[in-house]
């Protein structure tokens, strides 16, 4: 069997944060709590949930934006969790990241053109401006801007323009893995939609894997090939994407896909309605954290914690009731 590109094992992430009636105390917020999944090489793992999940905290500690509290990061094999900036360094290039606002992530004093070109530079991948000038011009065809554009700076372009230059850059190292954190949620539906075609078509084309972060499950639908779904720093459920949005078992899953809109007017689909408001991080519920807000919650779920059990192929569920008949 091949190993993984990318193998995540009981990360975790806490935080220290000012508590108490007047702020002078300090408590733990672990906004990430033993999450494990692997990506495989040309393969889309979309990683799902509210906000405030913490999904973009695991996006941050496999890309050393920030540093781990515990548990294991491997690329192709490497654990990089625990590894000094020196040696870090020459395998950035092979994981990089897509952000949320294309603006924000943009120098506005550079021109495209240089963006482009600092990360050729960082790396030492050309050599000569002919060199340059081309591997410029091949990254704005890879992601449909004008060459014509280089010289331009990002206020001059579009939202979903500057969407496609903070891709070109992402691809200018040659990366094997790509992170997309929340990379279509500050755009247009119809730019949404051309920006989701790109990542394909350059997935299909460079053989990339994808870690998708997105709260938008209809958008995950079009492009992943597996879901993973997050509930207050956990995983609750994993499964391919077929498995997932056509029998989905956790209660929560179901709640967030009847959300979704159906694509056919006429159809009708039972709204699930979540009462109550997402527990806080600093003081998780015991047993099943998401037992304060479930229609199924019974006495188990109240004090014992259910572990990920497999429901099916490659498909697994956190919920007591996987083992058993569900309520209702």
């Amino acid at each position: 069997m091949t190993a993984p590109l990318l193998d995540v094992q009981d990360l975790r992430k806490e935080f220290a944060v000012r508590a108490g009636r007047f702020g002078f105390g300090r408590a733990m917020l672990a906004a990430v709590d033993g999450v494990s999944f692997t990506v495989s090489r040309g393969e889309t793992l979309s990683l799902v949930g509210e906000s405030g999940c913490g999904k973009s905290t695991v996006g941050r500690a496999i890309l050393r934006l920030i540093a781990p509290t515990a548990g294991e990061i491997r690329l192709d094999g490497q654990r990089i969790d625990d590894l000094p900036e020196h040696r870090l360094r020459p395998l950035r290039r092979r994981i990089q990241v897509v952000f949320q606002d294309p603006f924000s992530s943009l120098n506005p004093r550079l021109t495209v053109g240089d963006i482009l070109a600092e990360p050729l530079r960082n790396f030492g991948l050309v050599h000569g401006r002919a060199a340059r000038a081309e591997r410029l011009g091949q990254l704005a065809d890879a992601v449909g801007v004008a060459r014509e554009a280089l010289g331009r700076r990002p206020h001059e372009f579009s939202g979903g323009q500057r969407q496609r230059i903070g891709i070109a850059r992402a691809l200018a190292t040659e990366p094997e893995l790509i992170v997309c954190d929340e990379a279509v949620s500050a755009l247009d539906v119809s730019v949404k939609a051309q920006i989701i075609n790109l990542l394909a078509d350059l997935q299909d084309r460079l053989g990339l894997a994808l870690l998708f972060i997105s709260h938008d499950l209809a958008v995950v639908e079009h492009l992943t090939h597996r879901v993973a779904v997050m509930y207050l720093g956990r995983i609750v459920e994993t499964g391919p994407r077929r498995a997932l949005f056509a029998a989905p078992h956790h209660p929560y899953t179901r709640a967030l896909l009847s959300s979704v809109p159906v694509p056919d007017p006429t159809a009708t689909r039972r709204r699930i309605v979540l009462g109550g408001d997402v527990p806080s991080p600093l003081a998780p519920p015991p047993g099943c954290r998401f037992h304060t807000r479930c229609p199924f919650a019974v006495e188990r779920c109240r004090v014992e914690t259910p572990a990920l059990r497999p429901v099916g192929e490659g498909h697994v569920s956190a919920c007591h009731f996987d083992t058993e008949p569900a309520p209702g």
